[in-house]
């Protein structure tokens, strides 16, 4: 492994840095200070800035109008979004996107990653299953309709069979589901195969009802009552949706890594500025021992990020699958977040709870991310089945 950035990777950071930079914490809107969502629609004016400047490209194939780069670099872009609290689906429609082109139809390609990458289109994915706690694509049965075509169960498919599909079933927790274009729902067939439907919405069959999430966003409760789907909206190549999951997962830790990071500095801010008995509160040592600790929960949080994002950049074989790599990341993203969080909100004091200051958005978002796709306990279980799987020599 070599964690040194390419320039097309530090090029997508600085890019990165000059959209998000400008964003000022204090513009987030505040679940605390809004009763219900706190807004009907992600920032779009920030989605154009993102648009223009090729970040929803980045991991798309120069036909489609992308730059070719890796997980790697999306998650660079990622943590730095997460550092202002970016209000875009960024995650969900890149790494949607990066099915698509990877397992779709030729049909279903021309159709969304053109204007996926312009920003015309926007995407996201149903990952959460029907409770937040089971497989998500145990959630949803897809079946051919008799009339048109049969599945075989042979796990080949392209996404380019004959027929229609039939959808039923229930996906909660959808993220900006009520404004996007597109929704990648995964479902079983009655073979227990797994496959991904690209769902457009609105579309005859399915309803949204509803959720707000701890940030104060709108989540989907997706229903879907006997959609009808063509044969080129669903993806039927068996590991296209592990690989999906995957980087969802894996874009989530930069998510938290980024928000720690600013975290962290916004408390040695305070601590350096802040004085008790004449001194600076960040010169105590328990204030720098706290500091310190977190300081260490956030390079271990960046050191398993790294390993997993290269691991499912290069798919290199190793001890364990990619899988292994992504859950111990996972694990110290949701746990390494919330320390740090509470440690920032100890250090501050009660100035840390005020509704005036931006550290109360950042406490929100933090936890949010900690228990997306699953908090810390079920991706040790995953790890613990890993091993037990894969016996380390």
């Amino acid at each position: 492994m070599d964690f040194t950035f390419t320039e097309e990777q530090q090029a997508a950071v600085e890019a990165a840095k000059a959209v998000f930079g400008p964003v000022a914490p204090d513009s987030v809107p505040s679940p605390a200070l809004t009763p219900g969502a706190v807004a009907d629609d992600f920032d779009r004016a920030l989605w154009s800035k993102v648009a223009d400047a090729d970040l929803l490209s980045l991991l798309l194939a120069p036909e489609h109008g992308g730059a070719g780069l890796d997980a790697i670099t999306l998650c660079l872009v990622l943590r730095e979004s997460a550092k202002a609290l970016a209000r875009v689906p960024l995650l969900e429609h890149t790494a949607t996107a990066v099915a698509v082109q990877t397992y779709g139809s030729d049909e279903l390609k021309e159709q969304i990653l053109p204007r996926a990458a312009r920003g015309e289109l926007v995407l996201t994915a149903a990952s959460a299953g029907r409770t937040g706690h089971d497989p998500a694509q145990l959630a949803v049965s897809a079946r051919r309709d008799t009339d048109t075509g049969t599945d075989t169960g042979t796990g080949t498919g392209t996404g380019t069979g004959t027929g229609s599909w039939i959808l039923d079933g229930t996906q909660t927790g959808v993220p900006w589901a009520h404004n996007a274009d597109h929704i990648a729902v995964p479902a079983h067939t009655p073979q227990g195969r797994t496959v991904i439907a690209v769902l457009p919405h609105p579309h005859e069959g399915l309803s949204l009802a509803e959720q707000i999430s701890t940030t104060g966003e709108r989540l989907g409760e997706l229903h879907l009552d006997s959609v009808h789907l063509a044969a080129h909206q669903i993806i039927e190549t068996d590991e296209a949706w592990d690989r999906l999951h995957q980087l969802l997962t894996t874009g989530t830790c930069a998510l938290a890594l980024g928000l720690g990071e600013r975290v962290l500095r916004m408390t040695g801010d305070y601590t350096s500025k802040r004085e008790q008995f004449g001194y600076p509160v960040a010169t105590f040592q328990a204030v720098a021992v706290q500091a310190a600790d977190r300081y260490i929960d956030l390079r271990a949080m960046e050191a398993t990020l790294w390993q997993a994002a290269w691991h499912i950049s290069t798919q290199a074989g190793g001890a364990l699958p990619a899988a292994g790599d992504i859950a111990v990341a996972k694990i110290w993203a949701s746990e390494g977040v919330r320390r740090v969080v509470q440690t920032a909100q100890h250090l501050h004091g009660g100035f840390g709870a005020d509704t005036d200051y931006p550290l109360h958005r950042y406490h929100a978002w933090a936890k949010q991310l900690e228990l997306s796709l699953g908090p810390a306990a079920a991706h040790e279980e995953t790890l613990g089945d890993l091993l037990a799987a894969h016996p380390l020599g």
